[in-house]
């Protein structure tokens, strides 16, 4: 049973959300051969006060 992680910084749609765990799904069972209802998803909103790149905040981007 595959468990895939997301992390993403918030404020994506629900619509785009929808579509990265359909696709998301598509690539796991055509890389594994694992049946989709067996591929698990969990996305991780992370504020965007809570990550930093080349040690700026992305909040003061």
């Amino acid at each position: 049973m595959p468990i895939v992680q997301v992390e993403l910084l918030e404020g994506r749609t629900l619509a785009q959300k929808r579509l990265l765990v359909e696709k998301v799904t598509q690539a796991i069972v055509e890389a594994t051969g694992a049946p989709a209802e067996r591929v698990s998803i969990i996305i991780r909103d992370m504020p965007k006060e809570n990550y930093a790149n080349a040690g700026k905040l992305a909040s003061d981007q």
